[in-house]
């Protein structure tokens, strides 16, 4: 009987520990998250009946992780410092969960609430996102037992320590970017690929025109006219550009399969000038038959036409395909983009080789929030080319967040990272995560930049299987010795 009360209490103790992991995570998503309703309004009366589903219902699926992280914690959990390791412990693991499990969704993670610090930001690195988690998660818990400690020892070490950690931090990063010239950028030194000139544009087109275009044609002769705007003396127009980019599928048609836009974007482009454009792609499903298939391409045009193609690896549930579609649809669920059938992803990731530039890692959208799938075989330079359309999400949190994530891939990789999104915020970051050049949310414009170099490596690049799993062993076994020591 004693036995039974005991293990009884324990789950009690348990099911406690998730309830309040629930809540915790609950309000923490809700209060990050509440900016995906808009989406739902922005499409058009037909989604409006799903809004409490994207402002109620993720995050309460998504506080799932965090009760089951603090359920994790309450295994190992002590009455002395040992307890802060266990909640990282508990919590770093449910993380890392959240980033795969069910093709995953790591949007605001731990680590990203020092993404705009550059000096802080720059241990990314060193181990990546989910390990420096765990490690802010540490940091951040370090105060809670200045209330609970019997002696200043207790009350204080702890917190102490995380102080130093955090300084340490600091140290590295502004030595890391003291060494390349400091955590503000010097334009005369920067070091650059030659005889590059990028311009970004912005067309800031809504939602609602996307959804509803008045023609595919207007559509285009916009973004030619935006794409030609002089900005200065320096730069009059797109005869001084050698690489144009386009944001996420900026046009209501498919592009191979349009020769009119074709011949309109070939006449327009000077001769050594190339296009990096969102598309959609279209192939037969089958050799011949008229049925296609349809997948959201980052594609490359030149005076010739199309000269080459990636297709988004990772796409958006619900947004760009239905998973269990059958069954999602018999109750009157479809995916946001108007696409028939919706999206098919593309085989692999791979880089695009585009004259005058180093091999182009293409990102589109939502794949920028996915560091473990970031990485490709290439070694030595290479930078990043992300295209997005945010107007779903209007003036709100959601598009700066989306950029904070896309500039810890900059400094994780040691890879420039040049961003063009629809209504913004589009961007150049340097290897380390130092902004060159950018434009605010909503304005239709454009950007022009030069490219900066890539680092040879970085040591999360080189190894990041190491960082997770080592600092969740260094937390598993300081819980454990502070369970030794009640």
């Amino acid at each position: 009987d004693a036995a039974y009360s005991e293990s009884g209490t324990y789950l009690r103790r348990m099911m406690a520990a998730g309830v309040i992991g629930w809540w915790f995570g609950f309000g923490y998503f809700v209060a990050g998250l509440w900016w995906l309703g808009v989406a739902f309004v922005v499409g058009g009366e037909q989604f409006i009946w799903l809004m409490p589903l994207g402002v109620i219902g993720l995050p309460a699926v998504l506080a799932l992780f965090p009760a089951c992280g603090a359920m994790l914690a309450r295994l190992f959990w002590s009455s002395g410092s040992g307890r802060i390791f266990a909640l990282a412990l508990g919590l770093g693991a449910s993380e890392w969960l959240r980033g795969w499990l069910f093709t995953g969704f790591p949007w605001n993670s731990v680590a990203q609430s020092i993404a705009n610090h550059t000096i802080l930001a720059q241990s990314l690195s060193v181990i990546g996102p989910d390990a420096l988690g765990i490690v802010l998660i540490v940091l951040f818990a370090a105060p809670a037992v200045i209330l609970s400690g019997t002696n200043a020892a207790e009350r204080w070490l702890m917190p102490a320590l995380a102080v130093a950690v955090l300084l340490g931090m600091a140290g590295f990063g502004l030595l890391r970017l003291q060494a390349a010239g400091g955590v503000g950028l010097d334009f005369a030194t920067m070091p650059v690929v030659p005889n590059v000139k990028l311009r970004i544009v912005q067309p800031n087109m809504a939602q609602e025109i996307k959804n509803n275009p008045p023609s595919g044609a207007e559509v285009l002769e916009g973004l030619l006219q935006l794409s030609d705007r002089a900005k200065g003396p320096h730069a009059s127009g797109i005869a001084d550009v050698t690489h144009l980019i386009w944001p996420e599928s900026p046009f209501p048609f498919v592009l191979e399969k349009t020769p009119r836009a074709l011949e309109m974007i070939s006449r327009f482009l000077p001769p050594n000038t190339q296009v990096l454009t969102g598309a959609i792609r279209a192939e037969p499903v089958e050799s011949g038959e008229k049925r296609y298939r349809y997948f959201n391409a980052l594609q490359v045009v030149d005076k010739t036409g199309v000269t080459g193609s990636y297709d988004k690896v990772h796409l958006v549930p619900f947004g760009e395909y239905l998973p269990f579609e059958g069954l999602f649809r018999r109750f009157g669920f479809e995916q946001f983009v108007r696409v028939v059938g919706g999206f098919t992803a593309g085989t692999a990731r791979k880089a695009l080789n585009i004259a005058g530039l180093p091999p182009v890692i293409p990102i589109v959208c939502f794949e920028s929030i996915f560091s473990s799938e970031m990485d490709t075989d290439i070694q030595g330079d290479s930078v990043i080319v992300s295209v997005t359309n945010d107007a779903w999400f209007g003036m709100t949190f959601g598009p700066y967040q989306h950029l904070a994530q896309a500039r810890m891939r900059a400094v994780e990789f040691g890879r420039p990272l040049v961003r063009a999104a629809n209504s913004g915020i589009s961007a150049v970051f340097d290897a380390y995560g130092r902004e060159v050049a950018s434009l605010p949310l909503g304005v239709a414009d454009v950007l022009d930049a030069p490219m900066p170099v890539a680092l040879p490596k970085t040591l999360y690049r080189e190894a990041s299987w190491y960082s997770f799993a080592s600092v969740m062993i260094f937390c598993l076994g300081l819980a454990l010795l502070g369970r030794r020591g009640n």
